[in-house]
């Protein structure tokens, strides 16, 4: 019976809950409530949790120090989405009270859950009720009270679980949007996976499948994971020379591992490249060994690893050559005073958001949310001092925000939630204007714009007073389904009419790559001929998911 957590349980918690979560990501995935094909709060909080334990594998030291601020740093970084920066949120408060400690005790894990819920409110502009926000709160008022009288770790923990299951099963009471669905809300779920990976570890099952009544289809949500990251990756900040304490990036597989060679050589010969490195992987069996250290003494690695058994693709990078070779680009190259940053997916919104004037395309959007980090890393592309983020996209809003602690860029998030939104900023822009002038102009035009999309219904369900069926094409605009029928032509139509108004002057057709060319000038013909008055475009987007993307000005 362990009354506490040492720093290597809770390590063995995290990884365990990652690889949890991703046996069950689909099924989180289907609790999304609109029933189109971009359902991936699963895949998003999968994702955080993929590069919390990409950090904490690459930890440097064996301390529950470390391993905290490397949980906090790689959710932080891997962020996706609203529901995976919510999640970063949630560990950054946890491991920030873990810090500086050897063991967690009950007391401790309730104080830093409490934490983890009150740093994920903050991260939120206007918190709801009813979703994982709700969960972790009770979860961690359970957890405060239940600490005094705590003995069992594991016993203490299930019943953490127990309370978070039970308010999970309220959420459709909290929020109508779930009831009329017929489903809990799907980022509390997805907090409680992780944390029977926790538990599971506690008491020994770290391999047993989970079992959900959460009445949905859980097939609903399979197959669109849309770019899922290995945890082999690995990124390297090369700002400055001065920060690389490390010279050589050492990569290499052991092979043949001799008969003599035991777990406990393994788990030493790690020990040891903690002594000489930092960014130490080691992972593998008795069978292969994949080993990633960042080192001055590549050499010596490579004699310690030869002891254990054969080598195998040995790669030496000399990063502190690749550091001079980027700072010698970058100070060729003068910094202009504002830049942008537009996030989307599609060949042709592609091309139209570079023809604007934008520096660079992060590809992502529906299904494929990019990271904090991924959106961080392309500010620090782009040659300016100040740089725009359009997000595209309301679910990539969050983690645009928390790019801002990821790069000494000026990042200025304009918060367009689709592709109209963000053409229409980019249309306002001024790059010889000042942030505050482009800000405001931008965010002005962006307002005036009216978005909708035809997409697909995912699954059965009742939702916005229509009686779907998989496979009805749909018609929503960003608040909610306005039209729903068997043909695509005549959803778009619908869509349109319902969002019209006296005040709109021009419509534009994105078509995506499941249109062709002439059935998209054909229903633009029929488009025309209906509102004379007003102006009617169309392009290619080649957008996935969505058969157009539609605007009305």
């Amino acid at each position: 019976m362990a009354k506490t957590i040492n720093a290597a349980t809770w390590r063995k918690m995290v990884l365990n809950a990652a690889s949890l979560l991703e046996q069950n990501k689909q099924h989180v995935d289907s609790l999304n409530v609109f029933p189109v094909p971009d359902g991936d709060t699963g895949t998003n909080m999968f994702l955080t949790m993929q590069s919390a334990a990409k950090e904490l594998n690459a930890a440097s030291q064996n301390t529950m120090e470390a391993f905290a601020n490397a949980i906090s740093r790689g959710a932080l970084r891997g962020a996706r989405g609203n529901s995976g920066v919510i999640l970063s949120q949630i560990f950054k408060g946890m491991n920030g009270a873990f810090t500086g400690q050897t063991e967690i005790s009950p007391k401790l894990f309730a104080k830093g859950l409490n934490a983890g819920a009150e740093t994920a409110y903050k991260a939120v502009t206007k918190p709801k009720e009813g979703t994982i926000l709700t969960v972790v709160r009770v979860m961690a008022e359970y957890a405060a009270d239940a600490a005094r009288k705590a003995g069992d770790f594991a016993e203490y923990l299930k019943k953490i679980i127990d309370a978070g299951e039970e308010i999970l099963q309220k959420t459709p009471d909290m929020l109508p949007v779930l009831k009329t669905a017929g489903v809990v809300d799907a980022g509390g779920r997805g907090l409680l996976v992780i944390f029977q990976g926790f538990h599971n570890v506690l008491i020994g099952q770290e391999n047993v499948s989970m079992e959900f009544s959460d009445t949905v289809n859980s097939a609903a949500g399979a197959g669109r994971s849309g770019g899922e990251r290995n945890f082999e990756e690995f990124h390297v900040n090369l700002q400055d020379l001065a920060a690389i304490e490390f010279a050589y990036c050492t990569e290499l597989f052991i092979i043949n591992l001799h008969k003599k060679t035991t777990e406990s050589d393994i788990d030493r010969f790690r020990e040891r490249l903690m002594t000489i490195g930092d960014c130490v992987l080691v992972i593998g069996d008795l069978q292969m060994i994949k080993v990633h250290v960042h080192t001055n003494e590549p050499g010596t690695v490579l004699t310690m690893a030869v002891e254990l058994g054969e080598l195998d693709r040995p790669k030496i990078e000399n990063m502190l050559e690749q550091n001079r070779a980027l700072l010698k680009g970058r100070e060729q190259q003068e910094l202009k005073n504002l830049g942008i940053v537009s996030v989307c997916a599609g060949e042709g919104i592609v091309d139209i958001f570079k023809d604007l004037s934008a520096d660079y395309i992060v590809e992502g959007g529906q299904t494929m949310n990019p990271s904090a980090d991924d959106i961080a890393r392309a500010a620090e592309r782009v040659a300016a001092k100040n740089v725009f983020v359009l997000p595209n996209n309301k679910n990539i809003i969050l983690a645009a925000e928390q790019a801002k602690a990821l790069t000494d860029k000026n990042i200025v998030v304009i918060p367009s939630q689709n592709i109209p939104q963000g053409l229409a900023a980019m249309i306002a822009y001024n790059p010889d204007g000042t942030v505050e002038e482009n800000v405001a102009a931008m965010v002005e035009q962006m307002d005036a714009v009216k978005a909708g999309l035809v997409t697909y219904a995912v699954r059965s369900t009742q939702v916005d007073a229509f009686d779907l069926k998989e496979g009805d094409i749909i018609g929503i605009d960003s608040k909610a389904i306005l039209a729903k029928g068997l043909q695509v032509d005549g959803v778009t139509k619908d869509l349109i009419q319902k969002m019209m108004d006296k005040n709109v002057g021009s419509i534009s057709l994105y078509y995506g790559n499941d249109i062709k060319e002439d059935e998209a000038s054909a229903l633009a013909d029929e488009i025309r001929e209906k509102y004379k008055k007003c102006d009617i475009d169309v392009y290619y987007g080649g957008q996935p998911l969505y058969y157009y993307i539609v605007s009305l000005a």
